[in-house]
């Protein structure tokens, strides 16, 4: 089939939108708007305001400013996750790098004995050679200068150029349970199932985040596993919606409180929300009463 479709300027955007029966009350506005935010990055905001998806009819109680807010509001939302992420991820490493190096020593990571998926390691050794043969940081360069015939640098070096997704498999695939927990447990986790799936699922978030994909609205393939109950303030209810963002939410929210008691991530959140008020919680899977909740308060 052949593409027709020609390319449209922000004006004729606008216009589009407003013919389909979205209300736009300053045109400049909207214009400027589109100039700066590409037309297809906006999409999956309209479409939740379409009443008929067919046609791409809009809602009459919606308008563009309403749209542009709830992208603001993603985007902002992508901030604060993505700087509670970062703190998690590099204690996460931290810890493992410390346990798993005291009880297997520097070169655990290439150890096929040491991890269950098989095929899975060998692919996950050639992602870490790429990335430490490609890693610019002056201690992996200088390691080489010091260690030539060494395979790889020490765990200490090497895990800090991998990826949080790398790191969470390497995690995942090990076979000491008894390592995995004793990291579990210094982040307030009873048990590690409950860690490899959180760092899993906020592995995904840290992507969505870091590529500026849509966060609202979206439903996750891979769902954490929350416990019924944990040592310190948590949720007291189960989480009706799974998929949807909430319960990774409050997975960061937990893991960032063992980490750093005074982390603004918790009231940063609740302020960004408070101050979109007309953003659909439940798109995302909050529910009703969550700020009442131990871990929220």
């Amino acid at each position: 089939m052949e593409y027709f479709s020609e390319p449209y300027d922000s004006t004729t955007l606008v216009e589009g939108l407003q013919l389909r029966g979205l209300s736009v009350a300053d045109e400049e506005a909207a214009r400027k708007f589109l100039d700066n935010v590409n037309y297809f990055r906006i999409h999956p905001y309209l479409r939740a305001v379409e009443a008929d998806h067919n046609a791409h009819r809009y809602r009459q109680d919606c308008s563009f400013d309403m749209v542009a807010d709830l992208y603001r509001f993603d985007c902002r939302l992508k901030i604060i996750l993505f700087e509670a992420i970062q703190q998690i991820e590099v204690a996460l490493r931290a810890r493992i790098i410390r346990v798993f190096s005291l009880l297997h020593g520097p070169f655990w990571f290439t150890d096929e004995s040491l991890f269950s998926d098989k095929s899975a390691f060998f692919r996950t050794l050639g992602i870490i050679e790429d990335t430490v043969d490609n890693s610019q940081e002056d201690y992996i360069r200088d390691h080489w200068l010091l260690y030539e015939t060494t395979p790889f640098p020490p765990a200490w070096k090497t895990l800090e150029v991998l990826s949080f997704s790398t790191i969470s498999f390497l995690y995942r695939n090990f076979t000491n349970n008894q390592a995995k927990k004793a990291v579990a447990r210094e982040f307030g986790l009873p048990q590690h199932l409950f860690l490899e799936s959180w760092i899993r699922s906020i592995a995904v978030l840290r992507n969505i985040c870091a590529h500026h994909i849509r966060l609202w609205n979206r439903k996750f393939n891979i769902k954490p596993r929350l416990p019924r109950h944990l040592d310190h303030p948590w949720i007291t209810r189960p989480c009706q919606d799974i998929n949807r963002l909430y319960p990774i939410l409050t997975a960061v929210a937990y893991l960032t409180d063992r980490l750093h008691p005074a982390s603004d991530f918790k009231r940063d959140l609740k302020a960004l929300i408070a101050s979109h008020p007309s953003v659909n919680l439940s798109a995302m899977g909050f529910p009703q009463g969550w700020r009442d909740e131990p871990l929220w308060e």
